[in-house]
């Protein structure tokens, strides 16, 4: 009687363990069929499922701090901070209005920190100089890859601009 017992448990354990096994494998499975959409992170291997950077973060956290060092410098030309701005061609009117602030004109950044939040978007850490002197310092933005090139994103534009008092249109 024991044993039968014994051997009630063993099935009904057996049973329980398959059941729950086939529960945490059926996903991990389901994944690994030929039916897998072509560059399929899972079936192809080649990248993970939720990357929250970019393929190269190493060249990216290198353009970031580029571009926005050349977004902060004093001498670089409107045209060519517009096209390192999120949607520069339509924030020319804002850009334009913040330069004329005589702080921001000449405001400076030195990037101190990049974390990628997505492949296409990262949080900038930096302090802003004002004729070289440290006028804030770890400033928080934000950057975006837009058309290939990592761009000072509009919002952190905008928060600068509210920073300065300036009334910027687009902002």
């Amino acid at each position: 009687m024991v044993l039968k017992r014994h051997g009630r448990r063993s099935r009904t354990s057996f049973a329980a363990l398959a059941a729950a096994s086939a529960l945490v494998l059926a996903p991990v499975l389901a994944g690994c069929g030929d039916d897998d959409v072509a560059g399929d992170p899972i079936a192809t291997g080649t990248r993970s499922v939720a990357s929250d950077r970019p393929s190269d973060p190493v060249a990216a956290k290198a353009e970031i701090t580029k571009n926005w060092t050349a977004f902060f410098a004093p001498n670089t030309p409107a045209a060519e901070r517009a096209k390192l701005l999120e949607n520069g061609e339509q924030l020319g009117p804002a850009l334009e209005a913040l330069m004329t602030n005589a702080a921001a004109s000449q405001a400076t950044a030195k990037v101190t920190g990049v974390e990628f939040t997505s492949p296409n978007d990262a949080n900038v850490t930096y302090d802003l100089l004002v004729a070289g002197t440290t006028a804030v310092p770890n400033a928080k933005g934000t950057s975006v890859l837009q058309d290939d090139t990592w761009k000072v994103s509009a919002k952190t534009l905008c928060g600068l601009a509210q920073l300065s008092g300036a009334s910027v249109p687009g902002c």
